[in-house]
């Protein structure tokens, strides 16, 4: 029986102890041989998971479940809402259905998928590598577009308060479409350069430590240097959080600026409204982002991350749509009206 190089190279290696680095060697001279157990470029990942005892499996999937139910109705209701009742087709609602449209697609690629494999035996949870980087796309369009909307919305919210007179003629049809297109451009060319860095990485192994997939554990399935990957990542993380606190601080400066040298006790009242509403949702989402930062530092806390980064999908969504219909007099006045009109078609 004759064998071709890479077999006979397999059975000279029978018995040898590897390094990774030598393992790695082998594998870029002959793709197709696997050596020692390591899987190269597989196609087929396997999820970890979310790491619950079996009594607690049901509560935590009920949960979730319900949590995803109320974040698709909540937020899909009211964007509804808003183009349908021409009263709210002000620039803050508008602007505001980006921030519905990100929450009910960043948790549509997870929670699903999250769902089914809770209810899998865990060597079951298996995706496909494409499908694990469209979702660590998903995820991470998810989180910087949560910051770069909440930055428009800040700046329609300074030019309603530090600018009154010229709202109408600044915040036209056409900036709407300019700040829009800007929050989720910025975020897609920041997204796809990061997830670009780690796809052209091979691979030589096949776990993904989470329940869901994301750009740090698929460039640590790679064998090859990650420094380039490191080193954008932490720009990326530090640009984008100094870009979002910087614009929040300075925004709000001005307008309290401007509140406290301002004699309009209508104007103020209206700014501490609008803005602590917007506040509010920013600084949800800020400190769930931080909670799953400070947990990365300490490993031994690793199931605590998990779901504090499941936490960090269905809060903020969760109350956003509560928070803007709650302090909204156009969004109560609309509803107020709808439930009247049910009331009298239901005595008729």
């Amino acid at each position: 029986m004759e064998h071709g190089p890479s077999s006979s190279l397999t059975l000279q290696l029978q018995g040898m102890r590897l390094s990774t680095s030598n393992k790695y060697t082998i594998f870029l001279l002959f793709p197709d041989m696997s050596v020692e157990g390591y899987t190269y470029n597989s196609f087929t990942l396997q999820l970890e998971g979310l790491n619950v005892s079996q009594e607690s499996t049901y509560p935590v999937f009920l949960f979730i479940f319900f949590s995803y139910l109320f974040i698709i109705v909540a937020n899909v209701g009211l964007a509804v809402l808003i183009f349908v009742d021409k009263s709210l087709h002000q620039p803050m609602y508008l602007l505001f259905c980006n921030l519905s449209a990100n929450d009910v697609l960043g948790n549509s690629i997870m929670l699903p998928r999250l769902l089914i494999d809770m209810l899998r035996p865990s060597s079951e949870r298996l995706i496909s590598y494409y499908e694990c980087v469209a979702q660590a796309f998903t995820t991470h369009m998810f989180g910087t577009s949560s910051h770069t909307v909440l930055m428009i919305m800040a700046f329609d919210r300074y030019v309603a308060i530090c600018n009154p007179l010229r709202y109408t003629v600044i915040m036209t049809n056409r900036m709407l479409i300019k700040l829009t297109v800007s929050a989720w451009g910025v975020a897609f060319v920041l997204v796809g350069i990061l997830l670009g860095l780690t796809v052209r990485l091979n691979r030589c192994r096949t776990l993904i430590k989470s329940p869901y997939c994301a750009n740090a554990l698929l460039f640590n399935l790679s064998c090859e240097s990650v420094v380039i990957n490191n080193i954008y990542g932490l720009t990326f993380t530090v640009v984008l959080f100094t870009a979002s606190i910087g614009s929040m601080v300075l925004t709000y400066t001005k307008i309290t600026v401007v509140c406290l040298t301002s004699k309009n006790k209508s104007l103020n009242s209206k700014a501490l409204k609008t803005c602590s509403t917007h506040l509010v949702v920013y600084l949800i989402m800020l400190l769930s982002g931080m909670a799953i930062i400070t947990l990365h530092r300490f490993p031994q806390y690793s199931d605590q991350r998990k779901l504090a980064s499941i936490l960090y999908h269905i809060i903020p969504s969760s109350l956003n749509p509560i928070i803007y219909g709650l302090q909204s007099k156009e969004i109560q006045k609309f509803l107020s009206k709808l439930f009247k009109s049910n009331k009298v078609l239901a005595s008729k």
